[in-house]
């Protein structure tokens, strides 16, 4: 093989990797959740922070070492264990959240997040606090990015 064809080939590889990640990134953006939900009010960071302010219950539903990093302060942590698609017809069976760690006040205000649009989990918990009957349920869909983005209180 000369040095040419040898050049030839490692840049041919790298642009069929470039192109795999591509590829395959594109199908994880296209795994972002909707933009909206249901029997929820979608909210951004600042009508979060108005809410939690005003005494809404900010829930975070990712797992327990994500919730340790770095968290809304004030939040309470109520993993949603994901084991079902990223859909918005997901299947809630293969999944498990203990809504027992909610407020008992299925009227209290609840503004659930997780770590932004990619992430399912605060969709899915928000699901699940509907169907067990919370009647005020909010989705900060951007998450604890958007917030920090913002500079609002974390710890």
């Amino acid at each position: 093989m000369n040095l040419s064809h040898a050049g030839l080939v490692t840049k041919t590889g790298i642009s069929i990797f470039t192109a795999a990640m591509l590829i395959f990134s594109n199908s994880i953006l296209a795994a972002e959740t909707p933009n909206a939900l249901k029997g929820a009010t979608l909210v951004d960071a600042a009508k979060a922070k108005s809410l939690i302010d005003g005494g809404a219950q900010a829930v975070d539903a990712r797992v327990a070492n994500e919730y340790a990093e770095g968290h809304i302060k004030g939040a309470i942590s109520v993993p949603y264990k994901e084991k079902s698609a990223k859909a918005v017809d997901f299947d809630a069976s293969l999944d498990s959240i203990d809504l027992a760690k909610l407020p008992a006040n299925k009227g209290a205000n609840l503004v659930f997040y997780c770590n932004g649009a990619e992430c399912w989990k605060g969709y899915k918990a928000a699901v699940a606090a509907i169907k067990g009957g919370y009647k005020s349920v909010y989705w900060l869909r951007l998450g604890f990015p958007e917030w920090k983005a913002k500079g609002y209180p974390a710890e």
